[in-house]
């Protein structure tokens, strides 16, 4: 019998790509010698995407939906679709076709060479250059600071063998960092690279508040090295403080009519700790956050429909 792959593509307000999406999958599929679910998680589109869905898997019973009580995020939801796949490997792409289905050839022939995970990488991409650029450094900063090696440019999407999402399963993380929770589980990753096109039809689900929290997520996640750098900042400060109060206090004691302080320095040095403070209070903020997040044991998603899950493999 033959093997069966997963395919998953989350996917919110996508109606002008579902349709070619599903098409392309479908003639990716036709050409490798395994059966395949196609896994569609929607994150309650406020558009006509889930309505083309249901149109597509009424004709195509491989085609499975999974539809949303509420946009839950674009970090649970499509870890949630992971974990509901049967597959002896698991492929997860985007729905906006900037991650092309055509790579699933080469996911599946690194999966046949022996890679229980392989990720898709952007060494170049169509996107702006600025934020290209921002997602290189930031990628660059995060591997360093790291307690795992974490793989850079990776968009999220790749296969996975069957052996990794059950051991997902096992984790029971409800808000995890994908990426990094793969690079932490250590088995050998391979890496199909591509150059990353311009989204064609719709608009971007990305913007400064889910960037900003994917990054914290990253740095909460796996790396300690923000809270160690607080109290090394702190020693190192209190440490400044000290010496600037003793030349202050040696150059009055010289220079008693003469030395006067100003106001100046009194107002820039309330100004900079207090920034400090603040940047400091944030990050131990984020720190909190996330294990706050992780003792409420939320389920990853509440779903309100599921369509072709009940059809025989």
């Amino acid at each position: 019998m033959a093997k069966l792959i997963s395919i998953v593509t989350p996917c919110y307000n996508e109606e002008g790509n579902v349709e070619e999406l599903y098409r392309r999958i479908a003639k990716v599929m036709e050409n490798l010698p395994y059966e395949y679910e196609h896994i569609c998680i929607d994150n309650c589109s406020t558009d006509s995407t889930v309505a083309k869905l249901k149109v597509l898997a009424a004709q195509d019973k491989r085609l499975k939906i999974i539809i949303n009580a509420r946009n839950f995020g674009h970090i649970t939801s499509p870890y949630h679709a992971l974990l509901q796949s049967h597959g002896d490997a698991c492929i997860l792409i985007a729905s906006d076709l900037q991650d092309p289905p055509e790579m699933i050839v080469d996911f599946v022939r690194k999966w046949e060479e022996g890679f229980k995970t392989v990720l898709a990488v952007k060494p170049e991409s169509e996107e702006s250059t600025v934020m290209f650029f921002i997602r290189k450094t930031y990628y660059r900063m995060i591997s360093r600071i790291s307690e795992v090696s974490l793989v850079n440019n990776a968009t999220g999407a790749g296969l996975f063998d069957k052996v990794v999402i059950e051991i997902l399963r096992k984790l029971q993380d409800p808000y995890p960092y994908f990426r990094g929770l793969l690079c932490e589980i250590g088995f050998p990753i391979a890496t199909v690279p591509f150059k990353q096109p311009r989204r064609q039809r719709g608009v971007t689900k990305n913007n400064f508040y889910t960037l900003y929290d994917i990054a914290m997520l990253g740095i909460t996640n796996h790396s300690k090295v923000p809270l160690r750098l607080m109290a090394m900042g702190g020693f190192l400060l209190a440490i400044i403080s000290m010496l600037a109060a003793l030349g202050f206090l040696i150059a009055k004691l010289i220079f008693w009519n003469s030395f006067q302080l100003g106001v100046a320095p009194i107002l820039i040095g309330m100004f900079f700790f207090g920034a400090i403070q603040m940047l400091f209070i944030g990050l131990l903020g984020e720190y909190i956050g996330s294990i706050h997040t992780k003792i409420r044991n939320m389920p990853l998603v509440i779903e309100s429909e599921r369509i072709n899950f009940d059809v025989p493999e």
